[in-house]
């Protein structure tokens, strides 16, 4: 069962975060989208690295939020909501030198006036390296 309002297209994620300077900055892509998830990926280089080499928490951070305002966008009719980010949370597991980060949002929760989101974010070899939770706010629309 399909959690979208308007199921997101990869290449329309894609146009979408090439607005943002910070996504362009970092690398940010989307790679897949699933009926229940968003995947998306950003390079672990000198672009995300902090002073000693490995990607930066709040690098991580970045893609988590970007993933999970994303796919609340998608889970609302924006013709009458917004979906505003308004509390975002990483635990950093285990540190990124090389390749990709590639991170996954799912929802835990789709209320009529919040959700929060689980993003988990993985290494080439398919190990946890951080994992985010993103609770975003549904506003109406003020006409």
């Amino acid at each position: 069962m399909s959690i979208w309002f308007a199921k997101p297209k990869v290449e329309d994620l894609n146009q979408m975060l090439a607005k943002g300077q910070i996504n362009i900055s970092l690398g940010l892509q989307v790679t897949e989208v699933g009926d229940d998830f968003i995947r998306g990926t950003m390079p672990a280089d000198k672009r995300t690295f902090q002073p000693f080499g490995v990607v930066h928490g709040g690098a991580n951070v970045v893609l988590a939020e970007t993933l999970g305002s994303i796919a609340g966008y998608y889970c609302v009719d924006i013709n009458k909501f917004q979906v505003f980010g308004q509390e975002v949370s990483a635990s950093h597991i285990r540190s990124v030198s090389s390749g990709l980060v590639t991170a996954t949002v799912r929802p835990i929760h789709l209320g009529s006036r919040s959700q929060i989101w689980e993003i988990r974010l993985e290494n080439d070899q398919g190990k946890l390296s951080c994992l985010s939770k993103l609770t975003t706010a549904v506003v109406p629309i003020r006409t």
